[in-house]
């Protein structure tokens, strides 16, 4: 059968009913990786099948209760498939079984604990699974010739203890990692340094995401195997001060998220072949030390960010020219970036640069064309100010975040930017210069600043954006119908400008984002992740959503405009929108009874505005909403009953609307006039008094001229008051204009003579 090796797309083989006779090798099977039936029914073929390796297809169901009649198996692996249910015991029954891996599927259930029959198992991979309970003692203790073992990414719980692999010596790799606080393996203990003597060939050790507490312990003498160490997640502090004498070959060292409260240590710079530091989000002081730039040549990846770390950045990482990521956000880190200098292979190496939220300040400055690999940059929430323009940054980078900095005009305009982020800074220019060259923006976040104009046409042709955020500037005229044509978008947040006109009928395209597909840097980045963020208010409040959220998060924001008309029929036809708020603008019309479609809203703010009749009472199948106001319109009739999620909704949700009746009013509906008087008034700048201002100025002028008609005939009719008032004039103007003039000369004539 050696004719199916060059077979490798082969799906389906049926050998049945045939005469097929001899040993059937492992061999001939293992280039089929896109086999999915295999059928040998009815032959006469003998010998054994040591190794089965399924892994790295679309299997689903369960693994066959009748596993266990393959005794000779030695390797058996269905990872990375679509399995699930829970193990069959027969898997007990492969008594020369020496490889298990069981990862990334979705099996569930207890780990069966006749798995400890498995005495010769070398390799047990259950990660990335949905097992759950408490693990087996005996299990554990049944592994002590196992070299490689993984638990990671379950649902592991009780009073399992680490010290059952206090018997074990010949472990190369174990972990027993999570990275999702919903899916913690909830172990208790403490660090355990002893597993690093016990077994002297382990390289990897991974317990991120635990409840590890306590000192982290080391072996007093050098570990020369330990390579990964990952112990992020923990409640872990203490960092012995000669850790780099200790683990002198480490190349991937994780404590993020711990305890240390301690200065960084200059030991570190004794790893010579560090590759990746992660210390990121602990209590970390003082300055980075010279020993880790000078010792870590090596080092591609280094996150220092959230901890209280301060002084000058550069020139101190010039040393380290193969870093490839370099995250110090959260600092104190200060120093004038225009100062900095980079040449040649000095931090061109750089994809990933984050400095924000720290105390830099000056200009950004042409050193940062220098970096010529950089994908992403991030500086935002320092005092940078001047201008950036995308002449000065290598061409690949496609993620700018400089918000909340001082930057002013002109706006930056990069042709791969595909994420830009300028919100808070002091652009004044017209809103068209944004849209020059960056037809592939997915993201384009404009807030707080002075942009000015209207929305030029031309937006509609980027066809990938997804979130839109230009609120807090000055921006006027008609909100565009190109906007319709942004198919992808998800979020869009025009508030707080002056936008005028109606609502474009054609707002309908509103749906979920996808941004999952951008969160992952490209490959020059290596191992590090940066997530996607965007402030949206909802629900009166203002949140930030980031990560996987943001591909169920939709909204529409044209609140604190000037906009008028009716509320298009078409905007209840934005079935997946999340938020929607068009409050503080002159609406009028009633409540579209399309609204009612928005069966996945969970905010709807419609209140200070014009709106009249009544509120469709099919609004109460909204199940999901939260937040719910109409409040300072012209609506009348019964309030729709409190039930469902309109029961939550308290008397703020409808005030200010005189003719409404029904609870939480607690307006009796049978004495209500049912033809209210509509209220042409910009409730959003109404104030407890009212003006005419054709009617005061009117008033103003014309009792102005009286006064000052009847004044100039009383001084003429009567001389007595005619005298005063001259003599008032002589004294209050004239005497004092004369003696300041006088003192003015006397003093230049001092001068003179001296």
């Amino acid at each position: 059968m050696k004719f199916l090796g060059s077979l490798p797309s082969l799906v389906y083989l049926d050998l049945s009913l045939n005469h097929l006779e001899g040993p059937l090798s492992s061999v001939e099977l293992e280039n089929l990786k896109n086999l999915k039936v295999l059928n040998l029914y009815r032959n006469y073929l003998n010998g054994t099948l040591p190794i089965q390796d399924l892994s790295y297809n679309n299997l689903e169901g369960s693994i066959p209760p009748n596993i266990g009649n393959l005794s000779s198996l030695k390797a058996f692996s269905v990872a990375r498939n679509l399995l699930a249910a829970s193990l069959p015991s027969g898997l007990c029954q492969l008594k020369r079984l020496q490889e298990l891996d069981l990862s990334q599927n979705y099996f569930e259930g207890i780990l069966p604990p006749c798995l400890s029959n498995l005495t010769f198992i070398g390799l047990l991979d259950v990660s990335d699974n949905n097992f759950s309970g408490t693990l087996s003692a005996s299990l554990i203790h049944s592994l002590t010739f196992s070299w490689y073992l993984d638990f990671s990414y379950n649902h592991f719980e009780g009073s399992f203890s680490l010290s059952s692999f206090k018997t074990h010596s010949k472990l190369e790799v174990l972990q027993f990692a999570s990275n999702n606080v919903d899916f913690n393996n909830k172990f208790r203990a403490s660090f355990p340094g002893w597993l690093l003597v016990n077994n002297a060939d382990l390289e990897i050790l991974k317990l991120r995401n635990n409840f590890l507490f306590g000192e982290f312990q080391l072996p007093p003498f050098a570990m020369t195997n330990a390579v990964m160490v990952d112990v992020s997640g923990n409640q872990i502090h203490d960092l012995p001060e000669n850790i780099g004498k200790i683990l002198p070959h480490m190349e991937y060292l994780d404590l993020s998220g711990n305890a240390f409260e301690q200065d960084l240590l200059p030991s570190i710079g004794d790893m010579k072949i560090l590759q990746v530091l992660d210390l990121s989000y602990n209590n970390f002081s003082r300055e980075i030390p010279k020993e880790l730039t000078v010792g870590c040549n090596d080092l591609r990846v280094l996150m220092l960010s959230g901890n209280k770390l301060h002084g000058q950045i550069f020139p101190m990482l010039y040393n380290l020219t193969q870093l490839r990521v370099l995250q110090l956000r959260n600092n104190y880190f200060s120093g004038n970036l225009s100062n900095v200098k980079a040449k040649g292979r000095v931090l061109g190496n750089l994809a990933l640069l984050d400095i924000g939220y720290n105390f830099m300040t000056g200009n950004i400055g042409s050193w940062i064309g220098n970096v010529t690999y950089l994908d992403i940059l991030v500086m935002r929430n320092n005092y940078l100010e001047g201008q950036f323009q995308c002449e000065g940054i290598s061409r690949s980078v496609y993620y700018l975040d400089l918000s909340h900095n001082l930057l002013s005009a002109p706006l930056p305009s990069c042709p791969r930017l595909q994420h830009l982020y300028l919100q808070g800074n002091k652009y004044s220019v017209s809103i068209s210069e944004v849209f020059l060259n960056t037809s592939q923006l997915l993201v384009l976040n404009l807030r707080d600043n002075n942009l000015s104009g209207s929305i030029p046409g031309i937006i509609g042709l980027l066809t990938s954006l997804k979130v839109l955020l230009l609120s807090q500037n000055l921006l006027s005229g008609l909100i565009p119908e190109e906007l319709c044509e942004l198919k992808q978008i998800s979020m869009m947040d025009l508030s707080l400008n002056s936008f005028s006109g109606s609502i474009p009928p054609c707002f309908q395209g509103i749906r979920n984002g996808t941004l999952k597909k951008d969160y992952v840097l490209h490959s020059t980045a290596e191992q590090s992740v940066t997530n996607v963020e965007v402030d949206f208010l909802t629900k009166h409040r203002s949140n930030t959503y980031k990560g996987g959220i943001l591909n169920f998060m939709s909204g529409l924001d044209l609140s604190c405009n000037k906009l008028s008309g009716r509320i298009p029929y078409e905007v209840g036809n934005l079935a997946w929108i999340h938020a929607l708020n068009l409050s503080y603008n002159q609406l009028t019309g009633p409540i579209p009874k399309s609204f009612s479609n928005l069966t996945q809203i969970e905010s709807l703010d419609l209140s200070h505005n014009m709106l009249s009749g009544e509120i469709p009472s099919l609004l109460i199948n909204l199940y999901f909403l939260e937040v719910f106001s109409v409040a300072y319109n012209n609506l009348s009739g019964r309030i729709p009953d409190m039930k469902a999620q309109f029961g939550i909704f308290d008397r703020s949700s409808y005030e200010g609307n005189q003719f409404l009746c029904g609870q939480p009013l607690n307006q009796n509906c049978s004495i209500v006039s049912p033809h209210p008087l509509i209220k042409f008034v910009d409730q959003s700048k109404e104030k407890w008094y009212g003006i005419d201002p054709v009617l005061f100025s009117v008033t103003f002028s014309t009792t102005y001229i009286i006064f000052f008609l009847t004044s100039i005939i009383i001084l003429y009719l009567n001389p007595y008051w005619r005298r005063r008032w001259f003599n008032f004039f002589e004294n209050r103007i004239y005497y004092p204009a004369y003696d300041f003039i006088s003192s003015i000369v006397h003093k230049a004539c001092a001068k003179l003579c001296w």
